[in-house]
C-alpha cells in the first residue's frame, strides 16, 4: 500500500491521488473505513525510537543534519506551543525508547527502509514519510531524521486545520524534487540574521528545504556608464565579514555583515528546521565590490566584471572562497558566474575564457572542500568552443535568453535546478517584473493550463520541458532581486513580496495536489500556524485596541499601566506632569513590546519644546519614529538602516495631535495642531534610483516602533498614546 501510494504521486503528474489530506502540501491519506480520530491534546509524549535516536541523514544537502532525537526535540517546542495556543494543554516531552514501552496517546518517531519512499523519477529519497494514526497513537515513519520532520510538518498542519484532531488512517508522502524553496538577494540589501532564520522557519513549515542566499553584489547593471572613479564608488557589498588578512578590505560594511560565528548560527538554526542554507559569491561578473579591492582585476571599461584573461583573477577567487569555505555547511556552494560580457574578445573567445574560469574554480572546490558548485545559465556547451563546462557543474536556468536548460544542458547531461524568471520577483519596482507572486501562474502554469512544476521551464511551449520524472530537474527556487538597493524596501518587504503565493509554490515543488479554490480556504488557518517566526509581527490582543497609555491616573509609577486590557505595562523613570509623559533625553519610557507589522495605528498627543536631534519619539528593532534627524528639524521614519523623512516639522510649544499608521504596504503620518483647524496626512515615500539616471517614488510598509518611548535628543510631552490594529 506504502509503495503504491507514492509511485502514484510521482508517475501521475496531475493526476490526483485515490485519497489525500488537503495541507500545504496535500499529504497522500487514506482514512480508516471506521472513521475515528486521535485528539492531538491527549499525547502523553513524544517517543524516539531508540534504536535511530542519533541517527541523521547524510543524503541530503547539509554538513550538519540534525539527528532523529533533535528533531524531536525541536518538533515538542513546535507541538508544546500549538497545544498551549490552543487548548491549554499540558507540555508534552520527549522520551527515547520503544512504541511498545507506551501503550497509549504517543507521538513514535522512528526510520523505515528508504526503498519505500520515491520521488518523480523513481528514485529513493531520504525525505519521505508515513504517517498512521490510530486510536491509541501517531507513527511517522520517515526515510530518514528529515523524512520524519515533515512528518511532523503534516502532523502540525493537519492539527490546526482540524482543531486538534487528526483522522485515523495512514498514508506515505515524498517530495517529487530534492530542491526546494527561495533565492534572496542579501547582496543589494543586508537582512539581519533574525530575519533569515525566521525565514527558514517559514519555509520549512511548508517543506521547503533550501535557502539560497545571495551573497555579494553591485546596484546598478550599468556600471559601464560612469567614470571609472565614480565605479570605484558606486554601491557593492560583500556579506561576509572575516578578520582573515587575505581578505582584509573585502568587506567595506561591518555593520551590514555575517560574522563566521553568526553565518554559523544562521545556518544550525535553518538546519534544525530542515532547511539548508546555500551561499553564494558572484563572480566574474556582478563583481564590483571585489574589483573595489583589487581595482587591477577589473575591465577598464566595466570594473564590476572582473576580468579573466588576467593571470590573477582565478587565484583571488581562489583565495576569497578558500577564506569562507569553511564556514559553509552545504554540500554545494554558488560561485554565480551571470551575465558576464567582454566587448574586446570574441565570442568564442569569451566563452572559452569564461569556461576556464568556471572550470578551475570547480576543480579548486572539490579539491579544497569537497564540494559541488552551482552556477547561473550563461554560455550553454557548444561544439563551437574549445572547451565547455564540466558536466559535474550544476546549472541553475532563470531566463530562456540565456539559455534552453531542456536542450542545451539537460539533454547533454547536466543537471538543471529551474529558477526561470515566471516566479522572478524583484522589490518594490521593476519595468517588466512583479513585486508578488503569481498565484494564478502556480495554479495554471503549465502550457496546457494545469498546475506549475518544476520540470516546468517553459509555461507556453511543452516542447522545452522535460518529462515530469526527468531525474536531472533538481528541483525549484523562486527568486527575489533587490535591483535598487537599500533604501527600496523595509527587510520584511522581502517576506511580504512571497508571504501568500509561496506556501502555493511550496506544493508544487513537493509535488502535491492542491487546487487554487481550495488554497484560498486553508491558506489564512496554516499562515497562522507557522511555528518558530512572527514575521507579520503581529500582537496578541483581546481587542482591536492593543496597547493604551493615558498618564492621567499611574499610581504606581515607575509602572505605567496599559488600559488595553491586555496588561502590555510600562516601566519609566520619566515624569509625569498634568497627565502626560515628560519626555527628557536623560529619561524613557520602555514596554514589553517590540514591533507592530501592517495594518496599525500608533496615535498619541505630543507638545515638543525644543528641536534637538536625534529627536526620538518611538523606536523599536525595526524602526524609529524622529522629530528630526541629524540637521534636520523634519519628522523623519528610519528603517532598515535608512531614513524616510516628510517635508513637515512638528510646530513647538503646541500641542498636535498624531497618527502613525501602516496601511498594507504604505505608511501615513496624520497630524492636527492646537493652531489648526483641519488635520493635515502625508505619506511616507523612498525614492528609488533606476540604474542611477532616473527615479520613481514609491510607498514604504515601516512597522510601528514600539519598544521605547523617547530615549534620545527629544524633549516636550507626550500624552494618551494607543495602538490599534
Amino acid at each position: 500500500m506504502r509503495l503504491s501510494i507514492i509511485l502514484s504521486l510521482a508517475s501521475a503528474g496531475s493526476a490526483a491521488a485515490s485519497d489525500f489530506l488537503s495541507g500545504i502540501p496535500t499529504v497522500p491519506f487514506t482514512k480508516s473505513p471506521s472513521g475515528g480520530i486521535f485528539a492531538l491534546k491527549e499525547t502523553r509524549a513524544i517517543v524516539v525510537n531508540s534504536e535511530y535516536a542519533n541517527s541523521s541523514d547524510n543524503r541530503g544537502t547539509t554538513l550538519i543534519p540534525p539527528t532523529l532525537h533533535a528533531f524531536a526535540s525541536t518538533f515538542a517546542a513546535d507541538l508544546n506551543s500549538y497545544l498551549d495556543r490552543q487548548h491549554g494543554a499540558v507540555g508534552v516531552g520527549v522520551d527515547v525508547g520503544s512504541m511498545e514501552e507506551h501503550d497509549s496517546k504517543y507521538i513514535f518517531l522512528t526510520i523505515g527502509n528508504a526503498s519505500d519512499f520515491l520521488d518523480a523519477a523513481g528514485r529513493e529519497t531520504s525525505e519521505g514519510y508515513t504517517l498512521e494514526v490510530t486510536a491509541t497513537g501517531v507513527t511517522i515513519t520517515g526515510a530518514s531524521p528529515l523524512g520524519v520532520w515533515w512528518g511532523t510538518r503534516s502532523l502540525l498542519q493537519q492539527a490546526a486545520l482540524n482543531n486538534g484532531q487528526i483522522p485515523l488512517g495512514s498514508g506515505t508522502d515524498a517530495p517529487g524534487w530534492g530542491i526546494r524553496g527561495v533565492m534572496l538577494d542579501a547582496g543589494r540589501h543586508y537582512y539581519p540574521a533574525s530575519f533569515l532564520k525566521e525565514m527558514c522557519a517559514y519555509l520549512s513549515f511548508y517543506k521547503q528545504n533550501t535557502f539560497h542566499v545571495h551573497l555579494s553584489d553591485n546596484l546598478y547593471n550599468n556600471v559601464d556608464v560612469y567614470s571609472r572613479e565614480q565605479q570605484l564608488d558606486l554601491y557593492a557589498a560583500f556579506r561576509l565579514l572575516s578578520s582573515d588578512p587575505a581578505v582584509a578590505g573585502l568587506n567595506k560594511r561591518a555593520n551590514e555583515s555575517y560574522t563566521r560565528d553568526i553565518f554559523d548560527d544562521i545556518q544550525s538554526e535553518c538546519a534544525a528546521r530542515g532547511v539548508t542554507i546555500v551561499p553564494e559569491l558572484e563572480m566574474p561578473g556582478h563583481a564590483l565590490v571585489i574589483s573595489q579591492w583589487k581595482p587591477e582585476l577589473g575591465i577598464d571599461t566595466d570594473i564590476s566584471l572582473l576580468n579573466i584573461t588576467n593571470p590573477d583573477t582565478i587565484p583571488t577567487g581562489e583565495t576569497i572562497w578558500n577564506t569562507f569555505l569553511p564556514w559553509f555547511h552545504s554540500k554545494t556552494v554558488h560561485i554565480g558566474a551571470d551575465e558576464y560580457v567582454d566587448a574586446s574578445l570574441t565570442k568564442d573567445a569569451l566563452v572559452s575564457e569564461y569556461n576556464t574560469f568556471v572550470n578551475a574554480i570547480n576543480g579548486f572546490m572539490a579539491s579544497a572542500a569537497n564540494k559541488s558548485i552551482r552556477i547561473w545559465g550563461t554560455f550553454p556547451p557548444s561544439t563551437n568552443y574549445t572547451n565547455n563546462i564540466a558536466t559535474n557543474v550544476s546549472i541553475q536556468h532563470w531566463e530562456f535568453y540565456e539559455d534552453n536548460p531542456y536542450f542545451d544542458y539537460i539533454k547533454n547531461g547536466y543537471d538543471v535546478l529551474n529558477s526561470d524568471d515566471a516566479f522572478y520577483i524583484v522589490n518594490k519596482y521593476s519595468g517588466s517584473y512583479p513585486q508578488q507572486l503569481n498565484i494564478t501562474r502556480v495554479f495554471h502554469g503549465a502550457p496546457d493550463g494545469g498546475p506549475y512544476a518544476p520540470n516546468i521551464f517553459d509555461t507556453s511551449n511543452s516542447t522545452n520541458n522535460p518529462a515530469r520524472d526527468e531525474p536531472r530537474v533538481l528541483g525549484h527556487i523562486a527568486a527575489l532581486w533587490n535591483d535598487y538597493g537599500p533604501n527600496a524596501t523595509v527587510y520584511s518587504e522581502a517576506y511580504y513580496a512571497w508571504r501568500d503565493g509561496l506556501p502555493a509554490l511550496a506544493d508544487k515543488q513537493w509535488g502535491g495536489e492542491l487546487v487554487e479554490d481550495e488554497y484560498y480556504t486553508i491558506f489564512d488557518t496554516l499562515h497562522a500556524a507557522i511555528p518558530g517566526q512572527n514575521l507579520d509581527q503581529t500582537i496578541a490582543s483581546q481587542s482591536a485596541t492593543i496597547l493604551s497609555y493615558s498618564f492621567d491616573h499611574q499610581p504606581h509609577l515607575p509602572t505605567i499601566q496599559d488600559t488595553s486590557g491586555n496588561n502590555y505595562n510600562g516601566k519609566t523613570n520619566c515624569r509625569i506632569t498634568s497627565g502626560a509623559l515628560e519626555l527628557t533625553p536623560t529619561c524613557s519610557l520602555t514596554t514589553p513590546l517590540s514591533s507592530k507589522g501592517r495594518n496599525y495605528t500608533l496615535s498619541f498627543s505630543i507638545f515638543p519644546t525644543s528641536q534637538k536631534t536625534p529627536g526620538v519619539i518611538f523606536s523599536g528593532p525595526e524602526s524609529a519614529l524622529l522629530a528630526g534627524n541629524g540637521t534636520v528639524s523634519n519628522v523623519t521614519l528610519i528603517a532598515s538602516g535608512n531614513p524616510y523623512t516628510l517635508n513637515y516639522t512638528l510646530p513647538l510649544n503646541i500641542w498636535s495631535q498624531v497618527s502613525l499608521s501602516g496601511q498594507g504596504d504604505a505608511t501615513f503620518f496624520k497630524v492636527q495642531s492646537d493652531s489648526s483647524s483641519a488635520a493635515t496626512e502625508m505619506q511616507f515615500l523612498t525614492k528609488v534610483g533606476i540604474d542611477g539616471e532616473t527615479f520613481v517614488w514609491r510607498e514604504i510598509a515601516v512597522e510601528a516602533p514600539l519598544a521605547e518611548i523617547g530615549g534620545g535628543e527629544f524633549e516636550g510631552l507626550v500624552k494618551d498614546v494607543r495602538l490599534t490594529g
